[in-house]
Order: structure tokens, then sequence, then C-alpha cells
């Protein structure tokens, strides 16, 4: 299959969508944050508890959203959900929910990595918000979750010099990026 032909796409999430959406978070996270998580925390985000808990928290995103500027993304290749990106109004005191939006998440199935997939999504998600008027996106990464920091680094992200301890066990350090998306140099 090419990754670019017509099988190929970005949409919004449906209903349908949500145990997919439940199944690629669970096995990305086991791969991707396999060394970045203390593992009690990692088996507890990941197991078949969770992962029904997440589930319904993706069936609410698409038919109860929070606000009309929260939504759920999935990237499709024949038809199969390979990947999901999901996106809010930013919610820190710094940043003004009107023009800025969080990146509250963007996952691609480890069985279908490097077939453009996460690209699609992050262009769909910025071609979205700047319908909305979304000036600037931001979004929290593991500080040691290098294959994000580059993907993200890739598309003009970069740290704003904000950072989080979460308390996963044990502190687990996030960093916040950033990114201009009014399309100016």
């Amino acid at each position: 299959m090419a990754a670019n032909g017509p099988d190929v796409g970005v949409r919004p999430a449906r209903r349908a969508d949500a145990a997919a959406v439940a199944d690629v978070q669970v096995r990305t996270w086991r791969q991707a944050y396999r060394d970045l998580l203390p593992d009690a925390a990692l088996a507890r985000v990941t197991s078949p508890e969770a992962r029904d808990a997440w589930r319904e928290r993706w069936v609410d995103a698409v038919t109860a959203p929070p606000s009309p500027r929260h939504r759920l993304l999935v990237a499709v290749a024949a038809d199969l959900v390979v990947g999901f990106a999901a996106h809010g109004p930013a919610e820190e005191a710094d940043h003004d929910p009107g023009t800025a939006a969080e990146l509250i998440t963007l996952l691609v199935d480890p069985l279908h990595g490097r077939a453009g997939h996460g690209s699609r999504l992050l262009a769909a998600t910025v071609d979205t918000l700047r319908e909305d008027g979304v000036t600037t996106l931001v979004t929290w990464a593991f500080e040691g979750d290098d294959v994000t920091r580059a993907f993200l680094g890739s598309a003009g992200w970069a740290p704003d010099g904000t950072a989080r301890t979460l308390d996963m066990g044990e502190p687990v350090r996030q960093i916040r990026l950033h990114t201009d998306i009014t399309g100016g140099d």
C-alpha cells in the first residue's frame, strides 16, 4: 500500500473509532514510553481495564467534547484507524485560549509508523486550528522522548522554557513545546 495513495487520510473521529483509538494508544504507549515511564505506571495506564476506560473517554471526546474547539482526528489507511490526534484550547494561564491551542496527543500505531500518518495528522490539526483563528500551538512531551521532540522539531516546534513534573510513582519530567501556526516566517 502506498503511503500517500487514495486509501490513506485524516478525518474527524467517529464514535465507532473509539475502540481503535484506545488500541492505538495502548500499543503506542507500551512501545514508545517503555523506557520513559516507571514500569508500574505504564502497566497501569495500558492494562485491559485502562484500555476500556480510554475507549469510553474517546467516545466522550467524539460525542460530548468539553467545548466545540476540542476535536479528535484519526489517520486512516484502508479504512483502518492507524493514528490519532486530539486538540483543544490551551489551558495554561500564560496562553490566551482564544488564540492558543494545545495538541493534547498525537500517536501513530507502531505497526504503521514512518508512513506519513503523523505528519498528516499534524497538518490536519494545524489546518483546523487556523480556521478557528488559533495562532499558537503548544504540547507537552516527556523530556526523554527524543522521537517526539525530533518529529515536532522538524515541523518547527521548540521548547518554550516551561517544564512540569508528573508524579507517576516517581517523578517524570515533561517540557512544553510551542509553534507559531500563522504560516508566517
